[in-house]
């Protein structure tokens, strides 16, 4: 989605500057619209199986109902001098925060391409925006915001490593009944 997102922005750019083509995908507009509508669709009912699974299972409520500035400023406080416990399965203060926060940048990424895409079938949307130009300029911060929650995830979790295997596969590893028991024995 980025890279054919980069190849159609190089299109018509509207900063001074052009994304490589090495880290463009489609080779050309009409091939990175082909891809970016492709994989829209494919991030579209994802995205439509996590809203739903998100409110109906009680996820968003429980896990990503933000907490006061206070703990914010606490949790940020902690993780600056490298201090900040990691529970797996309990998000602190700033994962609430900047998880909350790029799920509502997803829709604003979703609303905003769809204004673009459709700017005449959907012109109230478009209108909303506040018109074609200024609804590509947001879709492109949007996916600024994306790529950059996405480097900051991915150094966080390299950064603390016993995270990766719940963000895969959305649980714990389970620990066989023997080893736990040896651990145990060697505590």
């Amino acid at each position: 989605m980025i890279g054919s997102g980069w190849q159609i922005y190089n299109a018509s750019p509207i900063l001074p500057f052009e994304f490589p083509a090495w880290a463009t995908l489609g080779g050309w507009l009409g091939g990175g619209i082909a891809w970016h509508f492709a994989a829209m669709w494919v991030l579209m009912a994802a995205g439509v199986v996590y809203m739903g699974y998100g409110v109906l299972s009680g996820h968003f409520r429980r896990d990503l109902r933000p907490v006061g500035p206070r703990a914010v400023r606490r949790d940020m406080a902690r993780a600056l001098r490298f201090r900040l416990s990691h529970a797996a399965g309990h998000y602190n203060a700033v994962q609430r925060l900047l998880y909350t926060g790029v799920l509502i940048v997803a829709l604003l990424t979703v609303a905003s391409g769809l204004s673009i895409w459709k700017p005449v079938q959907l012109g109230w949307l478009t209108w909303l925006f506040g018109g074609y130009d200024v609804a590509r300029r947001i879709h492109f911060a949007m996916m600024t915001l994306i790529v950059a929650f996405l480097v900051i995830h991915i150094a966080l979790a390299l950064l603390v490593p016993s995270t990766l295997f719940g963000m895969v596969f959305g649980r714990r590893p389970s620990v066989a009944p023997e080893a736990s028991v040896q651990e145990g024995a060697a505590r």
